[in-house]
């Protein structure tokens, strides 16, 4: 599989990668906890079949100490029993944020509620930006058919 175009050479597009990486920097730098983005990146990317995030941050996590288990067990994160409450909340927002065209109400009150009892409202406003940029990471990457297997943990940072 090739990309149908070279994102990262084409100087539009690299200057709209330069603003969402922008964005997804202010998100790393906030009280969120770095295990529960990357689980809140690779769920939303298993979800829209974005195979080039989804070897991205499973590799930065697992670079970054997470266990083998909890990464196989990301997309079944409901039967596991490895996951923090607060970071089945990140999961369940993170699925309803992402599957908002699926849904006739959007994001459920009870989702919400939830994820609100583990996290103030700065790591709220994280949560809900860090699922916003990596939708759009996604988007670009399976549009684009941007093929996945190679990243090496750090290539882009």
């Amino acid at each position: 599989m090739e990309a149908r175009l070279d994102f990262f050479a084409n100087p539009l597009a690299a200057k709209v990668l330069r603003h969402i990486n922008s964005a997804g920097r202010a998100v790393t730098d906030s009280g969120l906890p770095h295990a529960t983005q990357e689980l809140v990146k690779i769920r939303a990317s298993q979800i829209n079949g974005c195979g080039f995030c989804t070897d991205m941050h499973t590799k930065d996590a697992a670079a970054a100490g997470e266990t083998a288990v909890r990464l196989h067990l990301v997309a079944a994160w409901r039967e596991a029993t490895v996951f923090t409450e607060a970071e089945r909340a990140a999961l369940e927002l993170t699925e309803q944020g992402t599957r908002i065209a699926d849904a006739a109400g959007g994001v459920g009150d009870e989702a919400w509620a939830e994820a609100a009892k583990h996290y103030d409202e700065d790591q709220l406003a994280a949560l809900i930006s860090l699922i916003a940029v990596i939708n759009a990471y996604n988007r670009i990457n399976v549009i684009n058919r941007q093929p996945a297997g190679g990243y090496r943990p750090g290539q882009f940072g």
